[in-house]
């Protein structure tokens, strides 16, 4: 052990312990303050949550938003936001209140845990919200 102490004092390194249990006990040699951000990195990336972008148009059959909702659903039980987005085209972009009624709408048939991130916002010629699971 005392062996062990010194090769790691000599090479600027810290002794782990792995297994006190055996006889001897089993010690390695590393830069503990390297292996303790490796760690934490490995753990911030099983923690990425992805963004899952649903397009809409304002003119969207029941149907088809059924099925976008359907879709939204299976986004947020994967652990995953949505970002919905409605682009308004020609015309269309006068009457952005029309497509306020369409998120309003989708709001309501999206049911189970989830919360509203971002609201239903007009963004030049766009509308966009983020919906991330949990919460309610």
């Amino acid at each position: 052990m005392r062996e062990a102490l010194i090769m790691a004092g000599e090479k600027d390194l810290d002794l782990v312990e792995v297994s006190p249990d055996t006889v001897p006990p089993v010690c390695k040699l590393l830069d503990f303050g390297k292996y303790k951000y490796q760690m934490s990195k490995k753990q911030t990336a099983g923690k990425k949550v992805d963004v899952k972008e649903v397009k809409i148009r304002l003119q969207i059959g029941t149907h088809d938003l059924e099925l976008k909702v359907r879709n939204i659903r299976r986004f947020l039980d994967e652990g995953n936001k949505a970002k919905v987005m409605m682009f308004l085209r020609g015309r269309e972009i006068a009457r952005p209140d029309l497509g306020m009624k369409v998120f309003d709408k989708l709001s309501q048939m999206l049911t189970g845990k989830f919360s509203i991130e971002v609201m239903p916002k007009l963004e030049g010629k766009s509308i966009t919200m983020v919906i991330a699971p949990g919460g309610k």
